[in-house]
């Protein structure tokens, strides 16, 4: 029986669309048995229309800012920031590179300095990368796709490729998990995008996770939850990967210390706790 100690891809209230607060997701966290839990709100303009055409207020996203106040270890749980940033162009961009921003909430008149992205995820652990907004792949092939991806895992604090099989984006698998690989990075299996295995997502999401299992590629096992009580839950997800027979080896969220030392594996920061 696969072990999956660990859920990275969670969301609090501030995403709009989520209910629950960092508190209640905690608390669901040490009640499934979790031994690490990762906050990772989505960093887009889905939260405030407008913001990719370079209307964004860096006061706008200062929850991202101030995750340092957050106890590294609640309630037995160790705690990380990080954030999910939509992909947003065909040259692998992401949600905030394009847009310039004031250094600090306090004075928003003064001249830009930084972007967006390089100022919310300096607070970040990691970055999950996804694709939510589809209106930039229509007539893309699929060589340009999979160059996507290869751009996206080249950006800063990147550590996983979230959710790839829902996105319905037809990349190279091989091409895109070898990369991954080759970087230390990871690529998600989304308990949330399979289940009632959802037609499409279970096979695509099968055939990469096929891919990571025979080139070697570590994996992360999520729940996507958009409330507290579905934090952990990623049953979908392992019945999936039980059915190939996926190495737990490769199963980054195994286990709170292999997590991070994926983390490591990949060159960021890895937090004390």
């Amino acid at each position: 029986m696969l072990q999956n100690r660990c859920d990275v891809h969670t969301h609090t209230s501030f995403s709009r669309h989520a209910y629950s607060t960092v508190r209640e997701n905690v608390l669901a966290a040490r009640d499934a048995g979790l031994e690490l839990l990762g906050c990772a709100d989505h960093f887009s303009d889905m939260l405030f229309p407008g913001a990719d055409l370079g209307r964004a207020s860096l006061r706008d996203y200062q929850f991202f800012l101030n995750t340092a106040v957050w106890p590294r270890t609640w309630e037995g749980v160790r705690l990380l920031h990080g954030a999910e940033a939509d992909i947003r162009t065909l040259d692998g961009r992401l949600f905030g590179q394009d847009v310039a921003v004031a250094p600090d909430i306090t004075n928003p008149a003064a001249p830009a300095t930084a972007t967006l992205y390089d100022r919310v995820v300096a607070g970040c652990d990691y970055v999950i990368a996804s694709v939510h907004y589809r209106g930039f792949l229509e007539g893309a092939s699929t060589v340009q796709l999979t160059d996507m991806y290869l751009k996206v895992m080249e950006q800063s604090k990147v550590l996983v490729l979230g959710h790839p099989g829902r996105a319905n984006v037809p990349f190279d698998v091989a091409e895109v998990v070898g990369e991954a690989a080759r970087r230390h990075l990871l690529v998600e299996i989304n308990a949330h995008s399979i289940g009632g295995r959802r037609r499409g997502a279970w096979d695509r999401c099968r055939k990469i996770a096929e891919t990571c299992a025979e080139l070697g590629c570590q994996i992360v096992v999520s729940s996507d939850a958009h409330i507290c009580t579905d934090v952990g839950a990623v049953e979908p997800a392992l019945e999936l990967l039980e059915e190939i027979r996926f190495p737990q080896e490769l199963v980054a969220t195994r286990s709170a210390e292999a997590f991070l030392a994926a983390m490591d594996a990949a060159g960021l920061e890895v937090p004390r706790f």
